[in-house]
This record gives C-alpha cells, structure tokens and sequence, in this order.
C-alpha cells in the first residue's frame, strides 16, 4: 500500500473513495491507468445537525472522594462523534463491496484524521484490496480536479 499519488495507476474498474468524515463519494475508473475517467458510484452525506440538536446535557462534574473538590468533565463533542460514526459505516460499505465482489482495488483519499478512523476499521480483505491512502481533502472537489490531482 502507498501513501501518496506518486506513479499510482488506478486501473479500470479500480474505485477511488473520497471522504472526509461528512461526506463520501465513491468513485469508479471508467478510464484506464493512463487516463482515469472517474464516474460516481455513490454519494454518502452525513446530515449536518447543529451540535444542540445532537445533545442537550450540559457537562457533568465530578466530585473527588477526598475533600470538597469538584471538576467539570468535558464537553461531549457530538460532531466528532458522528464523523466517526459516518466513517465506520463507510468502512462497513467498502467492505461489504469487496467482500462481495463489487470492487477488488481501492484508493482512498482522505485527511489524515478520515484515515486513521477508517484504517481502524478494515477489515482483513477490505485492508487488503486497499492498494493507496492518499491523506488529502478531495471531497468538495468537481470530478475533473479529482482526477487531474491522482494523474499528476
């Protein structure tokens, strides 16, 4: 597995997942390695709810066994909390298309953050029909720019 774009050949038929922990799209080379033509497979969205819909509890505190002492425990950060939820359930998706068939190369693109919660959750076949993470924020892109970013 590779960690950039440098002589990455995404073959036909290979599919280019780019995500971030909002937003995926899932994307297939209907070109060749010299000149990839991606065509959208899927798009997934995470709803983008305000943190007070998420969760309404203020943050509770502690109090120590010794003494009068109290703390505040931190603030519940509901959005991280559903990125990650969103990547998992991307993570299961990729590997059920592998497992299935669907797809037998990956190259997914990421930021970093993405990444590391995604490569928590492959699976054995998923981690291995995972042929490129390129940790890059690619999502908002159009089609064309995506592409022109994984030929250079």
């Amino acid at each position: 597995m590779t960690n950039s774009a440098t002589n990455l050949k995404i073959h036909s038929g290979d599919w280019v997942v780019v995500c971030d922990g909002a937003k995926a799209l899932i994307l297939e080379n209907a070109g060749d390695a010299i000149s990839p033509n991606l065509r959208t497979r899927e798009v997934h969205a995470q709803p983008d709810s305000k943190t007070s819909e998420q969760g309404t509890d203020a943050p509770g505190r502690s109090i120590n066994s010794n003494g009068s002492r109290r703390s505040a425990m931190e603030q519940t950060d509901w959005h991280a909390q559903a990125e990650e939820r969103f990547l998992t359930d991307l993570a299961k998706r990729l590997d059920s298309a592998v497992m299935g068939g669907e797809a037998k190369a990956l190259v997914i693109v990421a930021p970093p953050a993405a990444l590391g919660v995604l490569r928590q959750c492959y699976s054995n076949g998923l981690r291995g029909a995972v042929k490129a993470e390129i940790d890059k924020d690619y999502v908002k892109m159009p089609l064309y720019e995506i592409e022109k970013h994984l030929a250079a």
